[in-house]
């Protein structure tokens, strides 16, 4: 069995990332075909892989500016020559996807999320650009076309499986398709106990949907310590927002971020994650989650056992978590345990043998 992989893009090293290295590590011969990929910001590992780009990687700005070529990306995609392999493995979140194969071809699509800027998220994605008002009211016309290519990109995929039962509904609404469920790879060994510390943790991408402005909101008023790791376009807005005890630390390393989260009383999840790695690494060093009930949350924290549940996404409702949050009631090493379940070796048995099995399957059919 000849075997491809297909990655939307490389610009950065978060959860999607993390399941392509996953792939990679399986199946260590397969090509990785992607968009483009930035050298300064992905994980060098990735630089010693196959990995095999389209023609933006060479455009002008291709790669620092890629978000003008939005409108040809559905093309580079199809140009993936992939007429010599069985099976083709696609990790995505945009159009990945959407590659074109042969008849022979069985192509399983590991579906991150149905594309957020144009289904669940496409309101607040366009308030959150940094555009002028009259830009602001022309991209829902060229998002219109990305909608339907992506709707029709989908029902070139023979298996989708989702990274959670949230995507896997989402997958049901927006695309009209079946998927299996595998919880993505969380890297718990790399996390460890130690006693906590007088500080709150927060952290990832810094964008709209992640509602980092309901956390700062909160901690403006409770005058309470908060460290926020991590980047993004909403990164000097919040700081600006922010007051003293609430301390921005931007990118850090994964030996600062394991010492973050060991240390902190509990780590605070406002937003709706597709599964959310983040609280599973949290999780693995044996701190508390305090999340907003729904998404991904809520199929991976266990209310007074592994973290707590905010029922409204507000600053007030997250307030009051804070001040009613008692951090002795919950016992490390039983929070530690239940994230092991969602460790990378469990990930990468389940999707190998996913695979090994429909491409049994597919071979009966054809």
């Amino acid at each position: 069995m000849k075997l491809a992989l297909i990655h939307d893009f490389l610009t950065q090293d978060g959860g999607a990332e993390k399941v392509l290295k996953s792939f990679q590590e399986i199946w260590p011969k397969a090509p990785t075909y992607v968009l483009f990929y930035d050298r300064e910001k992905i994980n060098p590992e990735f630089l010693k892989t196959d990995l095999r780009t389209s023609f933006i990687q060479k455009m002008p700005g291709g790669v620092t500016k890629y978000q003008w070529y939005l409108p040809l990306m559905p093309l580079a995609t199809e140009q993936h020559d992939l007429q010599d392999f069985d099976l083709v493995l696609s990790s995505s979140t945009l159009f990945a996807k959407g590659a074109l194969t042969n008849p022979q071809t069985l192509h399983i699509c590991y579906c991150h999320t149905p594309t957020r800027f144009l289904w669940s998220n496409m309101h607040q994605y366009i308030e959150d650009l940094n555009y002028n008002r009259l830009i602001k009211k022309i991209i829902p016309f060229a998002l219109k076309d990305l909608r339907q290519w992506d709707m029709v990109s989908a029902s070139r995929v023979d298996k989708f499986v989702a990274n959670s039962e949230t995507v896997k509904d989402r997958i049901k609404k927006y695309y009209r398709r079946p998927s299996d469920v595998i919880y993505p790879p969380v890297k718990t060994n790399d996390f460890y106990i130690s006693k906590p510390e007088n500080y709150f943790l927060a952290g990832g991408r810094l964008v709209g949907y992640k509602r980092f402005d309901i956390i700062v909101k909160a901690f403006n008023r409770l005058g309470m310590p908060l460290k926020i790791f991590g980047q993004g376009p909403m990164f000097e807005r919040l700081r600006r927002q922010a007051k003293p005890n609430i301390e921005f630390l931007g990118n850090v390393t994964d030996k600062e971020k394991s010492e973050l989260f060991s240390k902190c009383l509990a780590f605070l999840n406002p937003q709706v994650e597709d599964f959310g790695i983040t609280a599973i690494e949290a999780m693995a060093a044996g701190r508390p989650v305090i999340a907003y009930a729904a998404g991904g949350a809520l199929e991976t924290v266990v209310p007074g056992k592994t973290g707590e549940f905010m029922d409204e996404q507000s600053w007030e409702e997250l307030g009051n978590k804070i001040i009613q949050f008692d951090p002795e009631k919950y016992k490390p090493e039983v929070i530690k345990r239940h994230a092991s379940q969602f460790d990378e070796a469990r990930f990468k048995s389940q999707i190998k043998d996913y695979v090994d099995l429909k491409w049994r399957e597919f071979g009966e059919r054809i």
